[in-house]
């Protein structure tokens, strides 16, 4: 029987393979190991613990009602970011405004975190699976100095790490550092993460489609098509694609990235920039997707290459399989011809 590799010790023994290899970004990555604990023991008490559970009364920035735990896990992160020193500023979907650390350490820190501290908060109330997603970028204002707007609003291809975390059956760790992607789970009997997913990589094509058919009226011709091609028999595979929507992002990327299959969160009248925010969700989705040999999009122009122009962006998001997402583009091109 092979040895278990704690998370420790993969992050200390690849972090030659960073570009920047000072134990700075291992250090940050570590201080993400250890919030995503704390949380996940909070999500494991949310029936049991009065403070946790239920709605906190007030709304996020993008008008959402907010959940206790969504509070919570925000507090954790920033917590524990503002701590470890590496980091001189972070953006959460929770706050309006970007965070710049004040002490002497942070200001000489020189990264920066994007997150979402609890994707799919609306489940926890009915015990569905929900995450932690995170973007790591360089700064790009002088080291010494306040964090700044322009630190956070870079476009995906600057990312240096993303991840996610996903607080399900058991708690799993999936990132990346541009070298693959590996996932980690979280032996809760020691509080220690173990290399459970080596190397993991995002199957060609997929069986599964996920999208709120609900919204199907408002959905593009486009993408109205490309629903019928995977409801029907002349899909790659001769019969219909099963439908799964969780309405969890990090829970249905998750099962993608093992079994293969296409997530869309589009524009809809309603919404017509889409939901899904562009710097705490498709970013580090989209990083992670790539580098396990997926794809993602807005239906039609690479995700990471757009250029974020507020923290709080919305834009469509179509991410999975690569042969999946091609085709769906395909549709989504067709319908403006």
């Amino acid at each position: 029987m092979s040895r278990l590799i704690t998370l420790h010790e993969f992050i200390v023994t690849n972090q030659s393979h960073f570009p920047y290899a000072t134990g700075e970004l291992s250090r940050l990555l570590n201080d993400i190991v250890l919030a995503s604990k704390v949380v996940s023991n909070d999500v494991r008490k949310a029936g049991l613990v009065e403070h946790i559970l239920g709605a906190q009364g007030g709304q996020n920035i993008q008008g959402e009602e907010q959940q206790k735990l969504d509070v919570v896990a925000d507090e954790a992160f920033i917590r524990a970011f503002a701590n470890g020193g590496e980091v001189c500023g972070i953006a959460s979907e929770e706050n309006d405004d970007f965070l710049a650390f004040e002490s002497e350490q942070a200001r000489n820190g020189k990264y920066v975190v994007l997150f979402d501290p609890l994707d799919g908060s609306s489940n926890i109330d009915v015990n569905v699976s929900i995450g932690t997603i995170f973007s790591i970028y360089r700064r790009v204002s002088p080291v010494g100095g306040p964090a700044t707007l322009e630190d956070m609003l870079q476009p995906g291809t600057a990312q240096v790490a993303a991840g996610y975390v996903l607080y399900g059956s058991s708690t799993i760790l999936v990132y990346t550092t541009g070298n693959g992607v590996n996932g980690f789970t979280l032996d809760p009997s020691i509080g220690e993460f173990y290399l459970s997913h080596p190397d993991m990589k995002m199957p060609e094509n997929g069986r599964i489609y996920a999208v709120n058919e609900g919204n199907i009226n408002d959905f593009e011709d486009g993408l109205k098509s490309y629903v019928r091609y995977c409801q029907s028999n002349e899909n790659q595979t001769g019969k219909p694609y099963s439908g799964r929507y969780i309405g969890s992002l990090v829970a249905d990327f998750h099962r993608h990235m093992i079994k293969g299959g296409i997530y869309i969160y589009p524009a809809v009248p309603s919404a017509p920039e889409g939901r899904l925010r562009l710097l705490y969700e498709c970013n580090p989705m989209a990083f992670i997707a790539e580098q396990a040999g997926g794809k993602a999009s807005d239906g039609y122009t690479r995700i990471m290459e757009i250029q974020p122009t507020e923290l709080h962006q919305r834009v469509p998001f179509f991410c999975g399989s690569f042969n999946m997402v091609e085709k769906a583009e395909e549709f989504m091109k067709a319908s403006l011809l």
